[in-house]
C-alpha cells in the first residue's frame, strides 16, 4: 500500500498487510448458496476447519451481536472451544465477526466477502490481527494459511456433493 493513500475523508490509511491473511477462491456456486453454507449449523458442521477437523456447533446465532459457539475437534483429539461475536451480518454478501477462544482471549477480526460472478461465488476470507506477532504466532503454531486454504476445500468439497 502506498503509506501516503487517504480515504474519501483525507485520512491517511493504515496498511495492515502484515496483520493479515487473506484467502480468496472462486467457487462455482450460487453466493446465496456459499452464504447459506456458512451461516447455518447443520452445514457448516460438515464442512469447518481443516482437513482431518471435526465440528460441533453449540449454538448459532447469525445476527448483529449473535454469537456462533463451536468446538473443532482436531485429529489427535484435542478439543478447540471456539466463539465468534457478529459485527456485521448483510445477506448474502458480507459477513464481519470476532473470533476467538470461549474468552475472547486472543481474538482476531474476519471479513467474510460473497461476491456474485456469473452465478458463482468470489469468495475473500480476511483475517485481521491486533499484530504482526499474533498473525506470525497463528501461521507457524497452527498452520492457519495452510488450515484457511483446507478449510474452503471442504466447503467447496460440501458444496459440490450438494449440487450433485
Amino acid at each position: 500500500m502506498n503509506p501516503n493513500a487517504m480515504n474519501l475523508d483525507g485520512a491517511r490509511l493504515s496498511d495492515t498487510s502484515e496483520r493479515e491473511i487473506l484467502i480468496e477462491r472462486l467457487i462455482d456456486a450460487p453466493r446465496e448458496l456459499v452464504f447459506a453454507a456458512w451461516t447455518d449449523a447443520q452445514h457448516i458442521d460438515r464442512w469447518w476447519g481443516p482437513a482431518g477437523f471435526t465440528n460441533s456447533t453449540r449454538h448459532m446465532d447469525v445476527r448483529v451481536g449473535g454469537e456462533w459457539r463451536y468446538t473443532m475437534h482436531g485429529p489427535d483429539g484435542t478439543d478447540y472451544p471456539s466463539l465468534v461475536r457478529y459485527l456485521a451480518v448483510e445477506p448474502p454478501g458480507r459477513l464481519h465477526y470476532l473470533l476467538g477462544d470461549e474468552e475472547m482471549e486472543n481474538s482476531f477480526e474476519v471479513t467474510v466477502l460473497f461476491e456474485d460472478r456469473a452465478g458463482k461465488t468470489q469468495l475473500s476470507m480476511r483475517s485481521l490481527f491486533p499484530s504482526k506477532a499474533a498473525r506470525d504466532f497463528v501461521v507457524e503454531n497452527y498452520r492457519a494459511i495452510q488450515g484457511g486454504n483446507e478449510t474452503i476445500d471442504r466447503l467447496e468439497g460440501f458444496l459440490a456433493a450438494r449440487a450433485g
